[in-house]
């Protein structure tokens, strides 16, 4: 079996709108999407496998299909139940393209019902860790094709037995020419092929990481059956964006919203390579940013010496401008649009005076922004809170739009601009919502809180790196609560706001759970926020995970 060594992930063959076939592109996975909580992280261990894919909805038409000529499909799993009149089904087309698919717990069982099998309801909605046993009944060597032999023979397909579990109906039936693969105590069909057709069935979710040997499963799926040798690592990709890029701008010059953050920091450096001082980038300090980090970014591009990557990059002070406009504000979602409102005005304004020639505007959209707009916008998901970015700036200023990241996961930009010569630490550093410290202060956002905010925050940051922990959680900050408690400091009693500490370890940010940190490296924390810092007469810290709560607080 052939395992990959690349470590980034990815979905998408779509530039600016049109469906593109490169090289990179020519080997591609469909994974069609039944509403599945996991589907984005389908798509990500497709791309850890070196497989390029696209996340397409379950009722996509044929002639969609057709043009995006996949080498295999992985139906995904969902909410419904297959049992359930007008219930989602794949297009049966599928079953007739000629190509491996893949069906996974959702997935495998309108793959059963839709080929003649059965599925019913179980007594107890089994969710959870479970024991599988791989149980190939078949004779493998009878199978004409090596591969799926391979992958049929469940020996060494999971590193080890345990897989994760989400389910109320189950196969009872397997449709005709189809084998039983593997098999739990509660679930006697957990899994079924057919090695004629090349199709694949799994109760479990191999996509999370609770499941062993899941990447495993994917990797033999798309490598060997389906046929794909790779293509999809993080230097074909720059290759590939960078002449991209050289032909959608030709010799026009671009203008960038520089923000600092990972997305906008890659998408300067991929531009900077494409077309060199063509590119002017607008930083704009809004006064919600982290301590230092404005002069942190302009640091890493601005030129200075040992920076491979300097830019043309204008730095706007406009703290006034928004923190004046936040007066009063107090809704998160007000406050949001807001921001965004205000960094459209300054961006327009300052993008006049010193680049009035450009025709195009980049912007760091990357592919789950993409995904999650498009289930939006067909009414699969609801907003849960609105991104600021640039929203509005292309048709308001006519220009175009240049989006070099819009295909690939966070973890691939990460990869990106690794290989593009980034500092790692900018690379590697935690998310920052695009509002910044304006969802980080709870209530109205003022300059005073989002001094103390930014001290508290930056302490934080420096214990968990003291104590070796910042890299081993997802997302840490600190947060402003306007509410007061009672404090005392030395001799005196002090009256002030309250910080709380957030910090989560997850691997999609979909879900997540809160980060187990050692009571002294907290009690350090606490002690150097309300010694050092005025304002500040108690420490919290948040043990919500997500579900039920969200990551950010507002």
């Amino acid at each position: 079996m052939r395992f990959s060594s690349l470590c980034i992930q990815q979905t998408v063959a779509v530039w600016r709108g049109s469906v593109v076939r490169s090289e990179i592109h020519s080997e591609r996975i469909l994974v069609l999407d039944f509403g599945a909580q996991y589907v984005q992280l389908i798509a990500r261990r497709v791309r850890e496998a070196g497989v390029y894919c696209e996340i397409r909805a379950y009722d996509m038409s044929e002639a969609d299909f057709v043009a995006f000529a996949p080498k295999g499909v992985i139906l995904s799993g969902g909410p419904e139940s297959v049992t359930v009149t007008d219930s989602p089904r794949a297009p049966e087309f599928i079953w007739r393209a000629g190509v491996p698919v893949l069906g996974i717990c959702y997935g495998m069982q309108t793959m059963a019902v839709q080929l003649g099998g059965s599925v019913g309801h179980v007594r107890e909605r089994e969710f959870g860790h479970a024991r599988i046993e791989w149980r190939a009944q078949t004779e493998l060597s009878e199978v004409d094709d090596a591969a799926t032999a391979e992958m049929a023979d469940g020996a060494d397909v999971a590193i080890g037995a345990d897989v994760w579990m989400s389910h109320g109906d189950q196969v009872q039936q397997m449709p005709n020419g189809f084998a039983l693969w593997a098999a739990t105590p509660s679930a006697p069909i957990a899994a079924m092929f057919d090695a004629s057709r090349r199709y694949f069935g799994v109760q479990f979710h191999p996509e999370v990481t609770h499941t062993e040997g899941g990447q495993a499963l994917i990797n033999r799926f798309v490598r060997d059956v389906c046929g794909c040798s790779g293509l999809w690592t993080a230097g074909n990709i720059i290759d590939d964006a960078v002449a991209r890029i050289r032909a959608q701008v030709g010799t026009d010059p671009v203008l960038l919203g520089l923000s600092g953050g990972v997305d906008s920091s890659v998408t300067a450096a991929l531009l900077a390579r494409a077309i060199g001082d063509r590119l002017t980038a607008i930083f704009v300090d809004n006064g919600l940013l982290r301590l230092g980090e404005g002069d942190e970014v302009m640091r890493a591009f601005g030129g200075e010496a040992g920076n491979s990557l300097p830019i043309r990059i204008v730095r706007v002070d406009a703290q006034d401008a928004f923190l004046s406009q936040l007066q009063g504000v107090t809704d998160p979602e007000a406050k949001r649009k807001v921001i965004g409102r205000v960094f459209i005005e300054v961006f327009e304004r300052e993008a006049k005076a010193v680049a009035g020639g450009a025709k195009w505007l980049a912007q760091g959209t990357i592919y789950p922004d993409v995904v999650e707009s498009a289930a939006t916008k067909h009414g699969k998901a609801h907003v849960i809170k609105s991104h600021h970015n640039v929203g509005g700036l292309p048709e308001r200023m006519q220009l175009g739009l240049v989006e070099p990241l819009r295909e690939l996961f966070k973890d691939e930009v990460r990869a990106v601009g690794l290989a593009l010569g980034l500092p790692a630490a900018l690379i590697n550093r935690h998310p920052f919502p695009g509002p910044g410290l304006g969802v980080r202060i709870l209530g109205e956002v003022k300059r005073e809180y989002a001094d103390v905010l930014r001290r508290a925050d930056a302490i934080f940051i420096e214990e968990l790196r003291r104590a070796g922990w910042y890299e081993q959680v997802s997302q840490a900050f600190a947060v402003y609560l306007p509410v007061k408690s009672v404090g005392v400091v030395g001799d005196a009693r002090r009256y002030e706001h309250v910080i709380a500490l957030r910090s989560v370890a997850t691997s999609d940010f979909m879900t997540a759970d809160w980060s187990p940190l050692p009571f002294e490296l907290l009690g350090t924390v606490a002690r150097r926020i309300v010694n050092e810092i005025a304002g500040i007469s108690r420490v919290v810290y948040d043990i919500t995970s997500k579900p039920p709560g969200t990551i950010e607080w507002e």
